[in-house]
């Protein structure tokens, strides 16, 4: 198995709870460990904490979306979109640190968590 395809334990799941196609996906874990650093970046501008909490969340569910989907346009779709949510969340926490609302750490991690999603999304949308 590559990398990108093999599965990777999520914190709080069961193997039971792993029975569906996105939990074979690298980029889903990413995209679970972008969630939690956004949370954990304590975004203190409401209207920019809200933006990165969708974004971050809307990444992971794209993927997931993505990964039931059959037809390679369909998955290509929702990977895409995943990927500009992924953007999205990484800016909105990078906003956040220029303004002081949120630590200039936290906006490095999640930055570096959204490159690393994008890399792996876009082999997915390329397959």
């Amino acid at each position: 198995m590559t990398e990108q395809n093999r599965a990777l334990p999520l914190r709080g799941m069961t193997n039971q709870n792993r029975a569906l196609p996105h939990h074979n996906l690298v980029a889903y874990a990413v995209a679970v460990d972008l969630l939690r650093a956004v949370h954990g970046a304590r975004i203190r501008d409401a209207g920019l904490r809200d933006q990165a909490m969708r974004a971050a969340k809307s990444a992971g569910l794209n993927i997931a979306e993505g990964a039931g989907r059959v037809t390679r346009a369909d998955k290509a779709r929702a990977y895409a979109i995943a990927r500009g949510e992924a953007g999205e969340a990484a800016a909105a926490v990078e906003l956040a640190a220029c303004i002081g609302a949120a630590s200039p750490e936290m906006a490095d991690r999640c930055g570096a968590l959204a490159s690393r999603l994008v890399a792996l999304l876009t082999g997915l949308i390329a397959r």
